[in-house]
C-alpha cells in the first residue's frame, strides 16, 4: 500500500505557539483522512537567519522535524554534509542515528536534469530526475512566451493566479522498482516501498520544495 506525505505551509494556516514554525507534514496511508506527523523548522546557525540564508545560497540546508507544535521531541534532523551544485545531506533520527542520505546534483552537473539520489542502509540507491524530458522540451519551446505568462497572474489571469513553473515531478528507481515519487501538485512524496522509513520521506518532502526556482516560493527562504 502506498503512503503519502504532504507538505503544508503553516503561515497560511495559523500561528503556532512558541514562535513561528515553518511547515507541517501530513501523513496518509490509505483513503482515510491524513494526520500531522511532523512540524518543520529551520535549524538556524549561530548567526541566525542571515547566516542561514547565506549558507543556503551555496546549496546548504538544515532543518528539524518536531513531533508537535510545542517542539517536545524530534522526529528527525536534516544536516548538510557538502554544499554546492552537488550537495549531500544526511537525515538523522532523534538520537542521532543515520536514517539515510540524499544527494542533489544540479542540472548540467551530472546530466541535463537535476538528479536526486536517496541512499539508505541495506537497500540499493534510488535515483530520480526532476521532470520528464518531454515536458522539459515543451517548457523550453515555450520560453519565448514566458514573460507574457508571468505577467498574467499579476493581472488576475492564469490558473489559480499561480506562477507557472518548470516540470517538478520526480520518480525514483532502484532495482527495477519505484520506491519513491514526488508529485508537484500539493508537494507530496509517495512511499511505495513498505520497508522505507517514513521519516526519510518526510525529510525529502521538506527538502525538495526548498530548492524551488526564483519563480517559486521556497518555504525556508523567509527573512524573519
Amino acid at each position: 500500500m502506498t503512503s503519502t506525505l504532504a507538505l503544508r505551509a503553516l503561515r497560511r494556516l495559523r500561528a503556532t505557539p512558541g514562535g513561528q514554525l515553518d511547515c507541517r507534514i501530513d501523513f496518509s496511508d490509505g483513503p482515510g483522512a491524513s494526520r500531522p506527523v511532523a512540524y518543520v523548522e529551520r535549524d538556524l546557525p549561530p548567526g541566525g537567519v542571515p547566516a542561514y540564508l547565506t549558507a543556503r545560497e551555496s546549496g546548504a540546508r538544515a532543518f528539524v522535524l518536531w513531533t508537535d507544535e510545542h517542539r517536545q521531541a524530534r522526529v528527525a534532523t536534516l544536516v548538510t554534509l557538502t554544499g554546492g551544485r552537488q550537495a549531500l545531506f544526511e537525515v538523522l533520527g532523534p538520537r542521532g542515528e543515520p536514517l539515510g542520505r540524499i544527494r542533489r546534483d544540479g542540472a548540467f552537473s551530472r546530466g541535463i536534469r537535476t538528479r536526486w539520489t536517496v541512499s539508505r542502509p541495506g537497500a540499493p540507491d534510488a535515483v530520480g530526475y526532476k521532470g520528464r524530458l518531454f515536458w522539459w522540451c515543451v517548457w523550453w519551446l515555450c520560453t519565448p512566451l514566458l514573460p507574457f505568462v508571468l505577467i498574467a497572474p499579476l493581472l488576475g489571469g492564469g490558473i489559480g493566479g499561480d506562477f507557472p513553473r518548470g516540470p517538478r515531478r520526480i520518480k525514483w528507481r532502484a532495482a527495477g522498482q519505484v520506491p519513491l515519487e514526488f508529485r508537484s501538485s500539493g508537494d507530496t512524496v509517495h512511499l511505495n516501498a513498505a520497508d522505507l522509513d517514513w521519516r526519510l520521506g518526510a525529510a525529502l518532502v521538506a527538502l525538495i520544495p526548498s530548492f524551488d526556482s526564483w519563480i517559486g516560493n521556497p518555504w525556508d527562504s523567509r527573512k524573519d
